[in-house]
């Protein structure tokens, strides 16, 4: 792709203006448009200014750069009236010589690949995530001194709508009855369509979608797999196609992991494997589960390190009410074929050795994609540099039901962290394998710790209405 194809196919397509999208720290895109005639061969050398300061990430001696299309990554946004061209990028410290922004969130997961390839382990990770959200008919949430709730409706189920009179057929939902639903019962059916049609002209490919286990309308957009950078940019593009799309049909759409008590949550399970020179390295006939010893020590890797991982990959204090045993759930460390009360999970249904694979089921959606991903890969790719078998640490194979051992069982079990807080101890203690390579700054690490300790002392200190049930008649 090239600048003066990028002009050509303004020209053709009428385009407008061009909508620059930037991530924050938090993993959220931030946008800035510029009239499409302004587009041109400058772009590519001085880029478009902006002051990073405002992004949340680590306070630098420069905090003015530069922000530089990715060409290869445009598109025409769907959810716009006037016709706009949509392009990711990459960010640059201002010099005599732009260099790119070590903080930022692409850099860093294209650090972790880098990183990867030098230790000539592999030079592809795969990944692909599976998207659970909830989509809702209504929504309003409020906190202030005199007035803390919030308020939700789901017309399709029985237990979530008041207003019955919407959907007076009788094919409502019952409460976590509502998995894999058909029609007429599947009410967002015709919504999901959209959503993929979307996903797919954005050059996100779908592998599937389906009505998840919640009759709060939970859904679920599973795609396929990709290059881990790849994957994070389309992990971005999924909520954002997700969530508009949502918007034009007057419903609103959230990834929140536990956004109703009592019902199944949102996980972001990731599927992910090796390649080198397009070969699997996580296959092996004879391992367990057809699993080569180099894909137990990256299990190892990951399980060891899983503590710290989960300040990165369930890193809102939401992340630890789903979290809880029951609902499948993943909390205990260990792995095992298809259990899906272990952390780790091996698909019994993945059996080419090209699909190979194990799939990491903790992980949520308000994390920032491309943090959790290359934290993901650091951490595997410290388990093989180490030799670390999960066996060897009693972490599996759990091929039996964890939620139904007896207490005494349980207790030699190890478990995930219970809250964020517990997360964040783990990242200050065991960060060292993010700093390999280069790839994670620990100026980033110390900021991500102090900003999310920020919001827990935040919403520590705000009352909320079970408290009130629980403790007003004290």
């Amino acid at each position: 792709m090239t600048i003066k194809d990028v002009q050509d196919f303004i020209l053709a397509n009428e385009i407008q203006m061009i909508d620059f999208k930037m991530v924050d720290i938090d993993g959220k895109w931030r946008h800035l448009t510029i009239p499409s005639h302004l587009f041109g061969p400058d772009m590519m050398t001085y880029g478009v200014g902006f002051d990073a300061s405002s992004y949340g990430f680590a306070e630098v001696e420069k905090s003015d750069m530069i922000f530089i299309p990715d060409l290869e990554s445009m598109t025409i946004d769907p959810f716009t009236s006037v016709k706009t061209l949509a392009m990711l990028g990459d960010v640059f410290v201002i010099g005599a010589e732009n260099k790119p922004f070590d903080q930022y969130p692409r850099n860093i997961a294209r650090s972790a690949e880098a990183y990867m390839k030098n230790l000539k382990i592999a030079d592809q990770m795969i990944v692909g995530p599976e998207f659970e959200f909830n989509v809702l008919n209504h929504v309003t949430f409020e906190t202030n001194p005199n007035h803390n709730a919030f308020e939700f409706e789901v017309y399709e189920s029985e237990k979530y709508s008041k207003k019955q009179v919407i959907n007076d057929h009788g094919y409502q939902i019952g409460k976590q009855n509502a998995y894999h639903v058909d029609l007429p019962s599947d009410s967002t059916f015709d919504l999901r369509n959209e959503m993929c049609i979307h996903l797919e002209n954005w050059g996100v490919p779908v592998k599937y979608h389906h009505h998840e286990v919640g009759s709060s309308g939970q859904l679920e957009i599973e795609v396929q797999m990709d290059e881990m950078r790849k994957m994070a940019d389309r992990t971005m593009i999924a909520k954002y196609v997700i969530k508009n799309t949502a918007k034009t049909h007057g419903l609103t759409a959230t990834f929140m992991p536990k956004p109703i008590y009592g019902e199944a949550g949102n996980g972001m399970h990731v599927h992910m494997l090796l390649l080198k020179d397009g070969n699997p390295v996580f296959y092996d006939p004879k391992g367990y589960a057809e699993l080569s010893l180099t894909a137990h020590y990256f299990m190892g890797g990951i399980l060891k390190h899983i503590g710290s991982l989960c300040a990165f990959t369930n890193p809102s204090t939401n992340s630890y009410k789903r979290l809880i045993p029951g609902f499948e759930a993943p909390v205990t460390v260990g792995f095992a074929m298809s259990n899906r009360s272990a952390i780790i999970r091996i698909p019994s249904y993945a059996k080419s050795p090209m699909s190979k694979r194990f799939e990491l089921r903790n992980p949520d959606a308000t994390s920032n994609p491309y943090f959790a991903y290359a934290a993901i890969l650091m951490a595997g790719l410290d388990g093989i540099k180490q030799k670390i078998d999960p066996k060897d640490y009693h972490w599996g194979p759990f091929d039996f039901n964890l939620y139904t051992l007896s207490e005494q069982e349980q207790k030699a079990i190890t478990s995930i962290p219970k809250s964020l807080d517990e997360a964040l101890n783990c990242l200050e203690k065991d960060h060292h394998y993010l700093l390999d390579g280069d790839v994670f700054p620990i100026s980033l690490i110390h900021a991500w710790i102090d900003k999310k300790r920020a919001e827990l002392k935040e919403l520590s200190q705000i009352p909320n209405p079970a408290e009130f049930k629980k403790y007003y008649n004290s």
